[in-house]
């Protein structure tokens, strides 16, 4: 029988996948490079399989490690959010959280049920705007905490995660197959839009706006129209939506990247509990879509003030 998982084995496979080498992931886990091949060996002992080729200078996970590497996240993240529950679980007060209302619908529902699990006496005020405004209001004092999608003229802030952009249509329509490509977009200002007119731009493609739109619901409602194609980020892809592409005359599109801003005034420790959750986790979320996850209501749900 298998014996049970020594977590700092597990936190030490894991450094190797993120970080890509034995020596980063000994940076990590404050080990040396010899200690670290040490401990995959132990765990893969105890599991009875190669997690790794055996090629040591070029990491590739095998079938059975790739099999266990959301094993040990999970077990990862169960045993974080249990120590933080514990370690901290007279942290109180309210954390004001700037993001956009797509992040806040796709991305964080998760991530905040885990966080409330972990601090119950804390509480979030979710605000939500579009990027381009959450920065003045953090500065104006009136958020803690920003997610946002990184602004071409802004340079502050912590990569919290890479989101792929991918145009989208509706399942039954072919708007992209048009001369003209009709467009549903976002108001000036937005990288999703800047990105999608330089793609179009660079592939030779004419573009025509024929839907506008300050939110993603209205995007979303010429596209199930079949009125036009639009940009939205993988985690916001709907049924009913399909991604065309290259094959379909469309240009590939580069990702986004989300950042984490803090208000630049002290923040109370709630706050800077929220960040770091959000810094540790929001890279591994999986997209929220709520058909799938209806039956599993948050043991707290955050109050929303604002366009939500």
């Amino acid at each position: 029988m298998i014996p049970d998982l020594d977590i700092a084995l597990v936190r030490t496979f894991l450094a190797i996948v993120d970080t890509g080498g034995l020596t980063s992931a000994g940076r990590v886990v404050g080990r040396t490079q010899p200690a670290v091949t040490q401990q995959i060996k132990r765990l893969e002992d105890a599991l009875g399989r190669p997690l790794f080729d055996l090629d040591r200078r070029h990491l590739k996970l095998t079938a059975d490690g790739e099999v266990f590497l959301e094993y040990a996240r999970a077990i990862m993240r169960l045993n974080d959010e249990a120590r933080a529950r514990f370690d901290a679980s007279e942290i109180r007060g309210t954390v004001t959280l700037g993001v956009p209302d797509l992040y806040a619908a796709y991305l964080l529902p998760q991530l905040l049920r885990r966080f409330a699990r972990a601090h119950p006496h804390v509480e979030i005020e979710m605000r939500c705007m579009r990027s381009v405004h959450l920065y003045e209001a953090m500065l104006r004092d009136e958020l803690d905490l920003v997610i946002a999608t990184l602004q071409p003229d802004l340079k502050t802030g912590t990569v919290v995660r890479r989101e792929p952009l991918t145009w989208v249509a509706g399942l039954h329509d072919r708007p992209e197959a048009e001369e003209v490509v009709p467009l549903a977009v976002l108001p000036p200002g937005s990288v999703y839009r800047q990105r999608a007119l330089e793609a179009l731009g660079r592939a030779g493609r004419r573009w025509t706006i024929t839907s506008f739109s300050e939110s993603l619901a209205g995007l979303q409602a010429a596209v199930f129209a079949g009125l036009a194609v639009s940009v939205f980020p993988r985690c916001a892809v709907q049924p009913g939506m399909r991604c065309p592409g290259p094959r379909d005359g469309l240009p590939d599109l580069p990702a986004i990247e989300l950042v984490l801003h803090r208000r630049p005034m002290a923040l109370s420790a709630a706050a800077e509990h929220l960040g770091d959750f959000v810094e540790r986790e929001l890279a591994q979320v999986a997209a929220f879509h709520p058909t799938a996850d209806a039956g599993s209501p948050s043991p707290r749900a955050p109050r929303a003030v604002g366009r939500a």
